[in-house]
């Protein structure tokens, strides 16, 4: 009987011992889960982030590529004024415009270097064309810049903002009771605002890159310089008139003398009139 009854105490001191590891696993587990939700529930941001950037990664392939493309050419043409003219209207054609323009104009060349922003639907189109204007193309070249997957991750962390942005503002509005809470919240907000307009401003000049294509052209004419004559013979009409003007200037000269030597001319005067009374 007495074995009988420490067996009996054995399995039940090992059923306890079984019972109580699987509670301490069950509350390690629950405590994981509720620290979890205390970080989620704080921050608004972690677990959400996480989540749609890994969505996000997935779904990179499946969106359509960002490629802001850029290309510069240098055209030799008959006639520069011309060819910038052709070359504008083949930009407005396409919904493009000028950027900027730089005119120069030396004794042997004339020069013209403009940028054009097209939509990138018609790049190749327009560069084409431009090169086609020109009798000589010294060089072409075509760059492009892959930024989906910065595009991506913007527009992604831009949507999270937004929402934990809303988030904020809700618990400003309705969960904020004492005045630290408010002061928190609303630097909170601050920050994100201005993560907001930092990504949008990016997001929108990423666009504006992916959308216009840039084409940078240099046009030039070559113009062949005139011979300068030797020397110069002057003809008869032209001897008499520097004569003229040589005999008026001497004209003007006497009497500008006879204006700064007057008080000679008095002394001279008097010296003759007292020798003529001495003699009478």
């Amino acid at each position: 009987m007495k074995t009988k009854a420490l067996k009996s105490g054995m399995g039940l001191l090992v059923i306890n011992f079984l019972l109580l590891i699987f509670s301490c696993a069950q509350a390690e587990k629950e405590y994981d889960y509720i620290s979890e939700n205390i970080t989620v529930e704080k921050t608004g941001e972690t677990a959400e982030l996480n989540a749609l950037e890994k969505d996000d990664k997935k779904n990179v392939v499946t969106n359509k590529i960002k490629i802001i493309k850029n290309a510069n050419c240098k055209i030799k043409v008959l006639d520069v004024e011309q060819a910038t003219i052709l070359a504008k209207k083949m930009a407005f054609q396409y919904d493009g415009y000028i950027s900027d323009e730089r005119f120069t104009n030396t004794n042997y060349t004339k020069e013209n270097r403009f940028t054009l922003r097209i939509p990138q639907i018609s790049f190749d189109k327009v560069l084409d064309s431009i090169c086609l204007i020109g009798t000589f193309v010294d060089h072409k070249s075509i760059t492009t810049v892959d930024v989906t997957e910065e595009y991506v991750d913007i527009t992604s962390r831009l949507k999270i903002k937004l929402e934990v942005k809303q988030r904020y503002e809700d618990i400003l509005r309705s969960k904020a009771k004492t005045v630290e809470d408010i002061l928190m919240a609303e630097s909170k907000l601050r920050e994100i605002q201005e993560e907001i307009e930092a990504a949008q401003g990016r997001l929108n000049y990423l666009t504006n890159k992916i959308s216009y294509s840039t084409i940078q052209v240099d046009m030039y004419e070559t113009i062949i310089p005139k011979e300068e004559p030797k020397g110069y013979t002057p003809s008869f009409l032209d001897k008499a008139v520097d004569g003229v003007s040589f005999g008026w200037k001497l004209v003007e000269y006497f009497f500008l003398a006879l204006f700064y030597c007057w008080p000679l001319l008095i002394l001279v005067i008097l010296i003759l009139l007292y020798f003529r009374w001495i003699k009478k």
